[in-house]
This record gives C-alpha cells, structure tokens and sequence, in this order.
C-alpha cells in the first residue's frame, strides 16, 4: 500500500497507549497499526502550508516569504509574552489573533526529558502534552488570554527548564516527579496578574506512548538530504516516528514536505 501527501504534524487520540494518526488530503494512516512494519518514505517535494507553492521550507511548514508575512506564525506564538490582541492592538492580522489569544490558556508542567513549563490553549489539552513526549503533566494556571499565560512561563522559566532534550526524552531517559510539590514550590514566583488564576487541587495526568523499543542512541533523519529512507518502525513517541536502526523522524519539524509512504 501506498500513501502520498503534505506532513502536518500527526493528529493524536488521548488513549492508553496514545493513537497517532497521519492525516493526508484524501487518506489517514493509523500509525499504531504500522508498529512492527518495514515502511519506505520518499521525499517528492515541498508544499508551503500556506500558498501551497513549491518552495523550500524555511520554519513551522511555511516557505520563508509566507514564515515572515501569514498570521499562523507570528512571534507571539511561540513567545506568548508578545501577544497583544488583548488591547486591540495588531501585529498581522487581529481577528485571527483575538480568535486564537483571547481564550482560555493553561500554563503547565510537563515532564518529558526534564520538568519544564509551557503554555498552551486549554482546547489543546492534552494534545500539547502529547506532542510534547510528555509521561506526566499538570497545569499550574489557567488565564482567559494568552498575554497572561505568556508573562506568567517567563516568570517561571526563572526557576524551571522550558526545553525538551529530545534525544534524552525518545530514549525513555526519565525520571518519574512529584508535580504537585513542583506546583506548590513555584506557585509563589506566579505574576500578581495571574495570581488568582492558579489551579490548586487538580492532579497530574499521565500518559503513554505506542513503543516497542526505545533507541540508545537516536539519529534523526534528514529525508530532503537522503530522499529515501527504509525502516522497521518500532515506536511513537511525541512528534517522532522511532525506526528499529535507532533512525528517529521529527514528522512536525517536516511540516510542509509531500512524501511518499509505501507499506512492505
């Protein structure tokens, strides 16, 4: 079997172990169900996720013209800090902005390779987390718009991690937290804005993911570079496709290629 159309990160059920599913125009393949397959994937070419044009991919599945000018990736999306829907004021386009800041947003917990703090909007919870490689995961406040939530991780950030090693978390290199009392010791560095927004008594969540064996020692792949890669897949962890030769693929950081995936 054959299947061929533009990565977009892999859509996620919340279930134990998590589903993944790699959606394309016309078709969807239940990732799970490949566990133990041999799978070819080509590179065919590139589809900017906004104009859909054949042009490199520059950042977040956009080409570099579309990255610098499109609503969908402006900085304050991964800065929350800068968002500014909230007094009417725009920075690309303010009715997407006030639909996607001015709604409810958590800052989080999760522990992946480490404990760090992340925002996200509460409809993507706990997609965020699953993303993320996250195995545990609380939230620590929930805001009605994303400029609190955004200066409230940069207080935080003053007293926790915000990355992910991505090598340390696909080779299941963790260690189980105590979130709760993560919470409790940083709940006093929460700004005096979003004080009254803080979450006490709800408990971490934990999640699972579809493995069969982790890598010691993961090497991503480069599909664009090497055009053609063939592989056993072995697990599904955050974003990433783990193969048995201990080959890794970030399916979001590929957002914007077409590829052509054949089942053996």
């Amino acid at each position: 079997m054959t299947y061929q159309g533009v990565l977009t990160k892999m859509a996620t059920e919340f279930e134990s172990p998590i589903q993944y599913y790699l959606v394309f125009e016309n078709d969807f393949l239940n990732m799970n169900q490949l566990l133990g397959k041999n799978i070819t994937m080509q590179f065919v070419k590139y589809q900017c996720l906004n104009c859909g044009l054949d042009k490199p991919i520059y950042r977040q599945g956009f080409d570099k013209q579309c990255f610098f000018d499109t609503a969908l990736a402006g900085d304050w999306i991964m800065r929350p800090e800068l968002s500014t829907a909230h007094l009417d004021k725009e920075d690309r386009d303010l009715e997407y902005e006030k639909k996607v800041q001015l709604q409810p947003h958590i800052v989080y917990l999760a522990n992946s390779s480490n404990v760090k703090v992340g925002v996200t909007r509460k409809s993507q919870v706990p997609t965020r987390w699953i993303d993320q490689g996250a195995h545990e995961a609380i939230e620590i406040v929930e805001v009605p718009n994303r400029y609190l939530a955004g200066i409230t991780e940069v207080a935080l950030k003053n007293h926790v991690g915000d990355k992910t090693n991505w090598r340390k978390m696909l080779k299941n290199d963790i260690e189980d937290e105590n979130l709760v009392e993560w919470r409790e010791r940083l709940k006093t560095f929460i700004p005096d804005e979003a004080k009254d927004y803080f979450m006490q008594n709800n408990t971490e969540t934990n999640l699972e993911f579809p493995v069969l064996k982790y890598p010691e020692k993961p090497k991503s792949l480069n599909i664009v570079k090497q055009h053609s890669y063939t592989g056993k897949l072995v697990g599904i962890k955050g974003q990433y496709l783990i193969f048995e030769d201990e080959t890794v693929f970030n399916v979001r950081a590929n957002e914007g290629l077409v590829v052509q995936i054949t089942i053996l």
